[in-house]
């Protein structure tokens, strides 16, 4: 670095030295009253010229020319005829070159006061020599000049000398307070700080040194025809720096004026609040205070359940020392009897009414089978029709956001009033190969590094590749489809160039551009290149002109700003020549009728397909479009159908091949029931099919969660039934000379009830979950409540028929499968309980209910509830959208690349409803920012959040149509930004010369607001006006589609102000960013005091995630509704059983709770996927605790153990071998599913439904049962009578089992057993 820096003072020196023979210059007076140069010598490039002149100021005596001087510098006219060391034409060039300052700075008066004055003053002011000193002249040469013109002095041309360069000295108390006054000044349609227009970099990196600096050296900045030095220190001798007064921006500048907005000077803003903490965790003895709480809970449990243990053990052993087993006998017995009341009364008479009606059912449909058969059959038929009018929602907006929720009314109000949201193409583009590069700063060496992305190579690359992009075309209706034929064009029909994102738009996309090179006069060094052109471009976007020798925009070819927080990524804080990342977002315009973006579709998918090929070893490259989520959604479940299907065929194969019970080899294809398990399938499959067909009918759409998820849920309901159905006839007795028919009506009459009363619960239960408003969750409580009551209808009625059949087919030995064949010769088959149920009834069940074993279990699943309890607690709530995609997706990439590098978040629109009358001053006043505008109005409130957008999630201040139209309408020069030809008052834009061509205001208007009919008559042209060099302001741009125009042009509607939230990474940044934009949004509304209108922000993806603001309400509501409907159903079912009720009910909570503590463990984040998953997991987790319970609440054993082991043995080891079984095989399946989505939310979840559900209603609920279910009995004449040992003992005595009285099994005071 030392050489290259000795080097280039070489190079210097000799330059100075080459060039000394004809650069001269030097001002020999230095006194009050005297000047250094007066009136214009030359045209140059860059501007005029001024004449050298150290002689007294002269007296002005043209009228209008003063009054130009006293609306620009006011302090520099003292008299009507004031003396000056400048002409008319200076003043006049003043008066212009002042208009673009005007346009940026006039919103705080006090900056565009002091730097105005600083001009003013090397200008006119006729004291002039006191503070200047000229240091460079040259001769004064005609054939320099652009056009000849005479000077407006009194000097000979032939003898004048061009002032090249000057000394300007000011105080520090100036400079600084010029610089205090005017680095706050914001541009609101840039969201920046106007100072970055004028330093040639970021404001963050800008200081008064280098403000000046950049102003005065022409090498910096081609606008300045001549260098100025400027000098903050003592000059000496008879020099004396300048020291005008300086205006501080928080005071008034004059009685017309008011003091600068907060916006535009921090020294008016009052205190920021400060920032909200988080609330203090809640400790107690230094630990979370619910898991306290929870844990001293279960602590107290644990004692209190030991105390109540050891009291009945006590009792017991006292009552069995004073009477005999005999007496106990009697005595429970008579207790019992004395506990019957109205409700058990009740509760048998339901009972028996049931199994008698399913009794006679199950008769009618064993003896006319085919009647059912084909009445099941036109049923299924005429529902399934309606899948011709089948539809499937993808949109995810119509699957999460209700159409009534706040976010799709004010998503559907923007679409309505505005423009939708553009579609996006998007590429992220880094250069890993390449390392950071060192760029040399000319003629002030400094070394400026760049990251690899911005070596020339890499921009040509990168250029070529999206040149290539814009050249793709696809084919649509017959014809093809350009990226010019879709793009938004935001300048139409002025400018047809599209708008694309890209750096290389700092070039206009243009080859040319980027190679363009300025050497110093000798070709030894790099005075401007892409370099140059990059750094400036990036502090100024907005800029016309790099102000370089390049000469070259940093507007982007289609006409507005790149910004570079937009186009690159990953740099560090505000030098954004360290970015590692190129973005580039192509975008297109989206249509309201999603009909019409068809066209856009189409080459969306070109577009993908092209970048699929692309290959650059030199760059990597992540893309989407804005079809690619939905695309790869639709893949994914393309490609998860094939692991669904081995699933299914799993459980269905299980199902098919369980429900035998072959005794021997010879009776192995008789005995089978692979024909009736099938037909058990296809009954749940078609109750699907006609619950999508009838909801078809009704123009309800289906979702692919209905699709998935609701054969799985269906199956484990109707696979459970099956086989307790099934298996209750295998294990039935037989008796003697009774027909088939009336022993599935027997059989069916025994266990129909409790059939009914799990279909009954569940289907209820998803009913009420229909009340949710979030579509998916509606819908899908919708098809599975209809597909479960479908499903318990065709059993009962078409599987009930096929089991007749099927019986027949057994009971005449004809094979299964190919039923025409017939074995006469096999013996008949041997009664038999089955291995599961005889390990059920001699192992599991004792073993379950010892004394020992049972308060371990209560204390196991006790500590399991409370942990999750506390668990749940801290489950995250979102949906991480990497997980909605395949494993090999290219999207993947893109979201990973989004968090890596993109350095602003999502921009975010404040809309203003129809209602604000923006021609009235306060109202006006209420909305903007600039001078005199309210301190709590919505652009200084949204300032104010933008200070602390770690906490706000917003960026930066926005932009402001309001404002920009002030600046617009400010009175000036003939370069006014709002001109009108005075013979049509029609607009006239800033670039035209003409004569004819006038300010829409007078300069006497400078300083107010335009009145109600020039606010609505100058507006429209506001909203046309093309951004020039001489008006920056136009509002074509970037406000043509912000403001609603109404009633022909005579009337505003509603009307945005745009900005961008911060960096979002994942689920909790986009939750945080809507709760704070909304919170933002209601300070504003309550500070406009109106009842008419509001403001409410809106950005792309609250649609998508304002369920997360509520779903854990809905969750709370819908999980309560379904839990308060299984209840009543239960109750009621079960003969207004309350405790079996509660029981069945609490352990389904139990269920629940676990499920959500494994959601916690298994890091499976709180979202609509999940809370469709809760739902299903109440439905499924009644068929595990509602068929125990039941046969627990009917059995007539004596006490609640012997019960439990009833209820245990005849129905658990159906809900083992049925749902459990049977779901287990199916689930593992989904562990190697391609999908993540699968993987965590299926597989995960359903996993835990199962084992936990298993765990819960086997284990759990059968010992809860046996300590605090219902004491009552109720008498079934279908169950063993008292006293009698059970059926179907395989030849055991009473003596050959475990016994068991009312403590538990294995005790010694039984001399029965």
């Amino acid at each position: 670095m030392a050489t290259s820096t000795f080097i280039s003072l070489i190079f210097m020196f000799a330059f100075l030295l080459l060039t000394n023979d004809h650069v001269s210059g030097g001002t020999d007076i230095h006194k009050a009253g005297y000047c250094v140069w007066y009136d214009t010598c030359e045209q140059h490039q860059q501007g005029y010229r001024p004449c050298e002149y150290n002689g007294p100021a002269k007296q002005t005596t043209d009228k209008s020319t003063v009054d130009i001087l006293r609306n620009i510098c006011p302090l520099l006219v003292t008299s009507d005829q004031p003396k000056l060391c400048c002409t008319a034409k200076q003043v006049i060039n003043l008066e212009e070159n002042m208009y673009l300052a005007n346009q940026f700075f006039s919103r705080c008066p006090a900056c565009y006061r002091n730097f105005v004055n600083l001009f003013c003053q090397s200008t006119c002011s006729p004291d002039q020599s006191l503070f200047m000193n000229v240091t460079a002249t040259a001769p004064y040469n005609k054939t320099a000049t652009i056009e000849d013109d005479d000077t407006s002095g009194n000097q000979d041309n032939d003898t004048l000398n061009s002032v090249l360069a000057v000394d300007y000295y000011l105080t520090h108390h100036y400079g600084d307070g010029l610089y205090d006054s005017c680095k706050d000044v914001s541009f609101p349609s840039g969201n920046d700080k106007a100072i970055s227009l004028f330093c040639g970099r970021n404001y963050k990196l800008c200081n008064i040194d280098e403000w000046l600096k950049y102003m005065g050296d022409s090498t910096l900045n081609q606008q300045s025809p001549t260098d100025i030095n400027f000098n903050m220190s003592d000059p000496g001798g008879d020099m004396k720096a300048m020291n005008d007064i300086s205006f501080e921006c928080n005071v008034p500048v004059d009685n017309d004026t008011a003091a600068c907005s907060c916006q535009d000077c921090n020294a008016t803003c009052p205190p920021i609040p400060p920032i909200p903490q988080p609330p203090s965790p809640w400790l107690i003895a230094g630990i979370d205070g619910v898991a306290f709480v929870v844990g001293a809970c279960f602590i107290g449990f644990v004692l209190l359940f030991f105390l109540l243990i050891l009291y009945g053990h006590l009792s017991t052993q006292e009552l069995e020392s004073s009477v005999s087993e005999t007496q106990i006998h009697e005595k429970l017995m008579k207790e019992e009897t004395s506990k019957s009341s109205v409700c058990d009364v009740f509760g048998e008479r339901l009972e028996y009414g049931m199994k008698a009606g399913f009794r006679v059912w199950g008769v009618f449909c064993a003896k006319h089978p085919f009647l059912v058969l084909l009445c099941g059959s036109v049923f299924i038929g005429i529902s399934s029709c309606g899948l011709l009018y089948f539809e499937v929602t993808t949109d995810p907006v119509e699957l999460w956001s209700s159409p009534d929720s706040r976010s799709r009314q004010e998503r559907d109000y923007f679409n309505t009033h505005f423009e939708p949201f553009y579609r996006t193409e998007q590429l992220i583009i880094t250069a890993p190969k390449r390392n950071s590069t060192i760029f040399q700063t000319y003629p002030n060496v400094e070394d400026i590094p760049f990251g690899g992305v911005f070596d020339s190579d890499i921009l040509h690359q990168v250029l070529e590749l999206q040149n290539s992009i814009s050249k793709i075309t696809a084919e649509f209706g017959g014809s093809s489809v350009g990226f010019q034929d879709i793009c938004f064009k935001p300048l139409e029909p002025f400018n047809n160039n599209c708008t694309i994102m890209s750096a290389l738009n700092y070039f206009q996309n243009r080859v040319e551009n980027l190679d363009k090179v300025v050497m110093d006069p000798f070709g030894f060094w790099v005075v401007n290149d892409f370099h140059t052109h990059l750094m400036y471009c990036t502090r100024a976007p907005t800029a016309i002109n790099d102000t370089s020798a390049l000469g070259l925009p940093c507007m982007g070819a289609f006409g507005g700003p790149v910004y570079p927080r937009v186009a690159l990524g990953a740099y560090d804080e505000q030098n954004y020549e360290n970015a590692t990342a190129l973005v580039i977002t192509f975008i297109v315009t989206n249509h309201l009728d999603d009909s019409l973006n068809g066209p856009a579709k189409a080459w969306e998918k070109e577009f993908v397909a092209f970048m699929k090929q692309y290959s650059n070893d030199n760059l990597t490259i992540a893309f989407s479009s804005e079809r690619s989520i939905e695309d790869e959604l639709n893949r994914e479940s393309e490609s998860d159908i094939y692991t669904i299907l081995a699933s299914y065929l799993i459980m269905f194969g299980y199902v098919t091949l369980a429900l035998g019970q072959a005794t021997t080899c010879d009776r192995l294809m008789i005995d089978s029931k692979i024909t009736l398990g099938l037909s058990g399938v296809l009954i749940v499959l078609f109750s699907v099919v006609s619950s999508l067909g009838i909801f078809s009918f009704a123009h309800l759409p289906a979702t692919l969660i209905i699709i998935e998820v609701i054969p799985f849920l269906v199956l484990a309901v109707g696979v459970d039934n099956i086989f307790i159905l099934v298996q209750a006839y295998q294990r039935d007795p037989e008796r003697t000379n009774e027909p088939h028919e009336q022993k599935i009506g027997r059989i069916f009459g025994n266990v129909a009830p409790s059939m009914l009363l799990s279909s009954l619960s569940e289907c209820v239960a998803f009913f009420m979950g229909s009340m949710i408003s979030m579509p998916a969750v509606r819908v899908f409580s919708l098809y599975a409540g209809l597909a479960l009551f479908i499903d318990f209808l065709l059993q009962i009625t078409c599987f009930l028929a096929l089991f007749s059949i099927d019986i027949k087919r057994q009971e005449s030995n004809h094979l299964d499968v190919v039923c025409c064949v017939h074995k006469p010769t096999v013996s008949k088959a041997k009664k038999s309980e089955g291995l599961l149920f005889q390990v059920m009834r001699d192992y599991y069940a004792p073993l379950l209910l010892n004394a020992i074993v049972r308060p371990i279990v209560i204390i196991v699943f006790v500590f399991m509830a409370c942990a999750s309890a506390c668990m749940m607690l801290h489950l995250e709530v979102g949906l991480d959208q990497s997980l909605s995609m395949p494993k090999d997706s290219y999207v993947l990439t893109y979201f990973n690349s989004i968090a890596e590098y993109l350095s602003v978040g999502p921009p975010v629109y404040f809309v203003v409803t129809d209602g604000q009358n923006y021609t009235s001053i306060p109202t006006q006043n209420q909305i903007c920012g600039t001078s005199g505008c309210n301190q709590d109005s919505m652009i200084e409130q949204l300032y104010t959040a933008a200070l602390q957008s770690d906490y706000s999630r917003v960026a930066q201040t926005p932009s402001s149509w309001l404002d920009d139209y002030f600046d617009w309408l400010k009175p000036g020069s003939e370069s006014s930004c709002c001109r009108i030809y005075n013979n049509t008052n029609t607009f006239c834009n800033s670039s035209v010369v003409d004569v004819n061509c006038v300010p829409c205001r007078s300069t006497a208007d400078k300083n107010h607001r335009p009145s109600d009919e020039e606010f609505m008559h100058f507006l429209p042209m506001f909203l046309s006006d093309i951004p020039t060099p001489k008006c920056g302001k136009g509002g074509h741009a970037a406000y043509a589609t912000a403001v609603e125009l109404t009633d022909n042009y005579t009337d505003i509607g509603a009307t945005y102000f745009m900005t961008y939230h911060s960096v979002l990474k994942d689920s909790s940044d986009y939750i945080d960013a809507l709760k704070m934009a909304r919170e933002i949004s209601a300070n504003i509304t309550r500070s406009l005091n109106s009842t008419t209108h509001h403001v409410f922000p809106y950005s792309i993806f609250y649609v998508f995630y304002e369920q997360y603001l509520t779903v854990v309400d809905d969750a709370i509501l819908n999980l309560s509704l379904s839990l308060v409907a299984i209840f009543i159903v239960t109750f009621l079912m079960l003969g207004l059983d309350f405790f079996s009720a509660l029981i069945i009910v609490f352990t389904i909570a139990m269920i629940n709770l676990d499920l959500m503590g494994l959601m916690y463990l298994w890091d499976i984040s709180f979202n609509a996927v999940s809370l469709v998953n809760l739902i299903m997991a109440v439905g499924i987790s009644v068929e595990f605790c509602s068929h125990v319970t039941r046969r627990f609440a009917i059995s007539t054993k004596t006490t609640r153990i012997e019960r439990a082991h009833d209820a245990i043995v005849h129905m658990g080891s159906s809900v083992l071998s049925g749902i459990t079984l049977t779901k287990f095989g199916g689930i593992v399946v989904l562990a190697f599913s391609k999908s993540q989505i699968f993987q965590v939310f299926y597989f995960r979840m359903y996993l835990g439904i199962v084992l936990f559900g298993a765990s819960h209603g086997l284990i759990f609920l059968p010992v809860l049962l046996s300590y605090v279910g219902n004491a009552s009995r109720r008498r079934d004449e279908d169950l063993p009578p008292q006293g009698e040992s059970e059926p179907l003992n395989s030849g055991r005595g009473a003596a050959s089992r475990p016994c068991f009285n009312g403590e538990g099994y294995g005790s010694i005071s039984n001399p029965g057993c």
